[in-house]
């Protein structure tokens, strides 16, 4: 079972040493998970997970692993469904939930409670709505969800109150995992990794200097003189570069995240963003609507954007080989006699530092994708989650 349970967890994506699965080995030995499935669980996730962001994946391989297990408050899939109506949420009346938010304290004796709880989990067989006996929905006992009682138990469906003092059948830590597709605050979050502080800008000298004032008052007999000097300033300049329309319109909402958040992000020296289709040619576009005209030239960014620009490509790299490689494989306005490859290249040529980030990257090399691949073996290339976020703005830090 324990071995099972092993493979289960490094198959979900757990990094977990021989040394630390040893150490459970030993917990187990000394007796400290005292015979309960539960204690198992807790031990086991503070020996082998080493981040929170991992506690999902560890809740997932627990429970395909151990659900077989006797648990008197397991739920089974049948309850679930039973429960699972979402519905039933916009039922409820306003006057109810107001008088509920009025109570301040809430007495709920949590072993009768949990102990009624088991008793019906192994009488109940059919499903119920409404009523004071059985676990269901819009009821008036402890258990269910989106009911009128306040504390007890919540199964399955969504938090309502937030009354409950326990939850089954519910993933707590998905938001936590570092794979999941990202959202503003997290993008927000990743953009502060981007500081170089310098004092060299063209700006006044508006901060007080302690130490010259110091120095200067020493020197002047023990007379205060004052001196100032320029603040420290984000020296940092982004260049951001998003494909926008065909595949990657699924990813809009994605893409207007991270727009928003480099908006936010107003630390910087100077930030600049253009629009492609699919990829880079002689036109940038300054609108996500990519129409012709209302557009750049690429030649002219090379020349008014140096090279000290940090340049973050987002786009899915999903196109034909011929978009990538044929100098007339552009299907959206002027490619100047290149192909897309080629204007890749001078990208690369221009900028120090270029990073890609995709939003449904294929692992390895994938041999359906061309594309993709030929992109990845030019520019370090990124899965738009928050682990690659972050993975990508230390790449662009990197002095080397």
């Amino acid at each position: 079972m324990f071995s099972n349970f092993f493979y289960k967890c490094k198959e979900k994506g757990l990094n977990i040493t021989l040394g630390e699965w040893l150490d459970l080995q030993d917990a187990l030995n000394q007796g400290l998970c005292e015979s309960s499935l539960t204690q198992f669980y807790y031990v086991a996730r503070m020996i082998l997970v080493k981040s929170e962001t991992e506690y999902d994946k560890f809740d997932m391989a627990f429970e395909e692993c151990f659900k077989g297990v006797k648990n008197e408050t397991e739920v089974g899939k049948n309850m679930l469904a039973w429960l699972d109506k979402p519905e039933m949420s916009k039922l409820l009346h306003e006057e109810e939930k107001h008088w509920l938010n009025q109570i301040e304290e809430i007495h709920v004796d949590k072993d009768d409670v949990e102990e009624k709880f088991k008793e019906r989990l192994k009488d109940q067989d059919s499903e119920h709505n409404g009523g004071s006996f059985w676990i269901g929905t819009m009821g008036k006992t402890q258990f269910g969800n989106t009911g009128g009682n306040v504390g007890g138990v919540r199964v399955g469906g969504s938090t309502g109150y937030q009354s409950a003092f326990a939850v089954v059948g519910a993933r707590k830590y998905r938001d936590f995992r570092d794979d999941k597709v990202i959202d503003n605050r997290q993008f927000q979050l990743a953009f502060r990794r981007l500081r170089q502080f310098s004092t060299k800008l063209d700006i006044p000298k508006t901060e007080l200097d302690i130490d010259g004032t110091i120095d200067k008052t020493c020197n002047n007999g023990g007379y205060l003189q004052i001196e100032m000097m320029k603040p420290r300033k984000n020296a940092v300049k982004l260049l951001l570069l998003m494909d926008s329309g065909g595949t990657m319109i699924p990813y809009s909402k994605l893409l207007n995240d991270l727009f928003q958040a480099v908006n936010k992000s107003n630390h910087y020296k100077d930030v600049k963003v253009y629009y492609f289709h699919n990829c880079i040619y002689s036109k940038l576009y300054k609108t996500p609507e990519c129409d012709n005209g209302d557009w750049i030239d690429t030649e002219w960014l090379f020349r008014n954007a140096d090279s000290d620009y940090k340049v973050l490509i987002v786009g899915d790299a999903a196109m034909a080989p011929e978009e990538l490689y044929s100098d007339t494989g552009n299907y959206r306005g002027p490619n100047g006699g290149l192909s897309g490859y080629q204007w890749l290249q001078l990208v690369k040529r221009h900028y120090k530092r270029v990073v890609w980030l995709n939003p449904k990257m294929a692992p390895g090399r994938a041999p359906w994708r061309e594309a993709e691949t030929a992109i990845k073996e030019m520019f370090p290339m990124y899965k738009l989650t928050v682990k690659g976020l972050n993975e990508a703005m230390i790449k662009l830090m990197a002095t080397k």
